[in-house]
């Protein structure tokens, strides 16, 4: 029935364009990853991937309406690891499981002041802390969905969505507590407005993860709250941005549990002349110390935050403080390479309740282009106190796209 209905609006909204040229846009990428883990604690404490991940698909346009579908493929060439269904669990998990699957096929309707998108598509809103599109991982996440986006004045947006699942890192074999797909009614608001001082964001997030299999529906949620992200030219050469947000959640749905906590995140970027200096703290608060009854993140791009060694993807029963600091440098072009870049990172983490130190964490990443290939190094290193244990990762990856 959502089919039939998503198809009947899009082909209403298309026949005006029917007599219109239509253009066709191809796509295609291919991206080539080593991933090398040794992590403590396990019978086999090291782990390497070799993955290489193609994307082809095509775009039909016509007036404002285009049609796009596009189909993914990863296949590990080397498979020492465990990617969360298949191999030993006794290694490392590289969360890259080999899949073929559809990844985009979606109809929209786009103008200046309306842009509306049914079908399986990316979704990414503001940081992607709350909802993105979890893109370092080869078979990334997107939602099958009916989108508008309405911008009916100059600076204000409203972006509402409906999704009723979320298709999952874990590609077609995905099975149990990683399944393929999450079903549920999930509803994602996000309207801002441009100011003076930056984009103000009021946000209402309710995550039905409705499966059994995924945590006994304990990840469904809905988070309120807002943010603030701006930037403000200090001198010709020196550039401050910053971002605030707070957001308090709790129980939804089936979720079993009866819980609430906190989000907080104060996060500001100096950059001089090419040189950058960051400096943040982000809480994901506790109530009380049970499983899941901490601030949850399951749609977020959870990769981008409290470091790469991914020790903090589901938030611990105590919750999670991370105070970070960190710096680089950009340049245009050396030799063959451009847009090169430099940056390092060190984090600490803290419980939110019980004043438990976890661990700390360094992050380094360098990145450059020649011509259409992205290239990056990136080292994470966790040095284990009260939570996981002593974990190193090196990522080697090449992307390329038309």
């Amino acid at each position: 029935m959502k089919v039939f209905i998503v198809t009947a609006a899009a082909l209403v909204v298309a026949r005006p364009a029917c007599a219109q040229t239509i253009a066709l846009k191809p796509l295609a990428e291919a991206r080539l990853r080593y991933e090398h883990v040794d992590q403590d604690g396990l019978p086999q404490e090291k782990a390497d991937a070799l993955t290489v991940r193609a994307r082809a698909g095509l775009t039909a346009s016509s007036g404002a309406l285009s049609a796009s579908i596009v189909g993914q493929g990863t296949l590990a060439i080397v498979d020492h690891y465990y990617d969360g269904l298949n191999g030993a669990p006794t290694r490392p998990i590289v969360a890259d499981p080999e899949n073929v699957a559809l990844y985009i096929a979606q109809l929209q309707y786009k103008t200046k002041a309306v842009a509306l998108t049914a079908g399986r598509q990316k979704i990414v809103l503001d940081d992607e802390r709350f909802v993105g599109n979890v893109a370092f991982r080869d078979n990334a996440q997107t939602f099958d969905a009916v989108r508008a986006e309405l911008t009916p004045v100059k600076g204000l947006k409203l972006d509402v969505a409906y999704a009723w699942s979320v298709r999952s890192i874990w590609g077609v074999q995905g099975t149990r507590a990683r399944q393929q797909a999450v079903s549920g009614d999930n509803i994602l608001a996000n309207l801002s407005y441009t100011t003076p001082i930056g984009t103000m964001t009021g946000f209402a997030y309710l995550v039905n993860q409705d499966e059994a299999a995924v945590q006994a529906y304990r990840l469904s949620s809905q988070t309120y709250g807002v943010r603030l992200a701006g930037a403000k030219a200090l001198s010709k050469a020196a550039k401050l941005s910053y971002q605030l947000s707070y957001a308090r959640q709790s129980d939804y749905h089936r979720n079993p549990n009866d819980y609430s906590a906190d989000y907080w995140l104060a996060d500001a970027t100096l950059d001089v002349k090419g040189w950058k200096l960051n400096g943040g703290y982000e809480v994901l608060g506790a109530d009380n110390g049970r499983p899941f009854t901490s601030f949850q993140t399951p749609l977020g791009t959870n990769f981008k935050f409290q470091g790469w060694a991914d020790k903090f993807l589901t938030t611990p029963a105590n919750g999670v403080r991370d105070l970070y600091v960190g710096g680089g440098y950009d340049w245009k072009k050396w030799g063959r390479l451009s847009a090169i870049t430099l940056t390092a990172s060190w984090h600490r983490f803290d419980s939110d309740r019980l004043d438990q130190h976890y661990g700390n964490e360094v992050d380094l990443l360098a990145t450059a282009k020649v011509k259409k290939t992205a290239l990056s190094v990136r080292y994470a290193h966790y040095d284990a106190r009260a939570l996981a244990t002593d974990t190193n990762k090196v990522w080697l990856q090449a992307d390329w796209a038309i």
